[in-house]
């Protein structure tokens, strides 16, 4: 088993602060809308060097939406930033009509996403997403692991062209990625390879699996890990290449076991190659309020 250790922890949302401060620098054609929540989503950076790429739209998410397609007929690359639950559950409508129909380059990024926002409750806690981003013809869904994968996430969609779903969180996180590592799009990350059990996993519960991942090596059995950072468009590839060695999968997400990435997975493999599989996943459930290592817990 592959070691991988840390020296600091930090929220992802803060990699996307900083993200969205370089691909500003990079590119004068992003601007940033944000929805009453700057703080949250450390904007703050970004409007102190762009004041004027920066428009503040209110406790108006819908209307931060529509806003935001109408932008990019004139070259622009809007970056909307509020909670997750507001990013697609409040504003599917929207999202679907004005921005994934006419294939608008916006790029939607949500915050505070899964059971980690902890204490906000099962109204805030959005464990859906990902299965309705990922069911918008041409939506690009991105799950990244910690801050510095979602800060080159960030840099990476703002080159993309076409609408992208950008998914990140409250909690503080190990950094254990490289700092200035290159971020590819639909390509999963090889954690550690392995030959006895395929682990696949997104967002938070990356460093959970490698933790996992240990733990097995421990009792004699050898994990393959791999990060599966972009939901859609999948790494089919890279799925069935492990399969084939270990002929089991386990996929790990901060979401509900409908619709995510275990479904995504599960489709690819009775296509292809059936094997055993197993979800680590909110078993169709909403949320609750408690912090966030009490709900990862209960939830298992």
């Amino acid at each position: 088993m592959k070691k991988y250790t840390f020296t600091e922890k930090k929220d992802t949302r803060s990699g996307f602060g900083a993200g969205l401060l370089e691909a500003g620098r990079r590119n004068p054609n992003v601007v940033a809308l944000c929805a009453d929540l700057v703080g949250s989503l450390k904007m703050e950076a970004f409007i102190k060097e762009f004041p004027d790429r920066f428009f503040q739209i209110g406790i108006a998410e819908a209307n931060m939406m529509g806003i935001a397609a109408g932008m990019t007929i004139g070259g622009s690359i809007p970056f909307t930033g509020t909670f997750a639950n507001f990013s697609t559950g409040r504003v599917y409508d929207q999202i679907r009509q004005s921005i994934a129909y006419s294939d608008k380059n916006v790029k939607i990024c949500a915050s505070h996403a899964g059971l980690t926002l902890g204490e906000d409750g099962a109204t805030h806690q959005i464990l859906e997403d990902l299965g309705l981003m990922k069911m918008l013809p041409g939506m690009t869904v991105i799950n990244p692991c910690d801050y510095n994968q979602t800060r080159a996430a960030t840099i990476a969609i703002a080159e993309h062209h076409g609408p992208v779903y950008l998914r990140f969180g409250r909690p503080v996180v190990p950094i254990f990625t490289e700092a200035d590592q290159p971020f590819e799009i639909g390509k999963a990350w090889l954690v550690n390879e392995g030959a006895d059990v395929s682990i696949f996993a997104t967002g938070h519960l990356v460093w959970e699996a490698i933790q996992a991942g240990e733990q097995l090596a421990e009792l004699g059995i050898d994990a393959e890990i791999i990060n599966i950072h972009t939901i859609k468009p999948l790494d089919v590839e890279a799925i069935l290449k492990s399969v084939a060695k270990t002929r089991c999968v386990v996929s790990c997400e901060e979401h509900n076991r409908l619709g995510g990435l275990g479904d995504s997975i599960a489709q690819v493999l009775i296509q292809h190659d059936p094997v055993p599989m197993e979800y680590v996943a909110v078993n169709d459930s909403f949320g609750e309020s408690g912090t966030p290592a009490q709900l990862m817990k209960k939830y298992g």
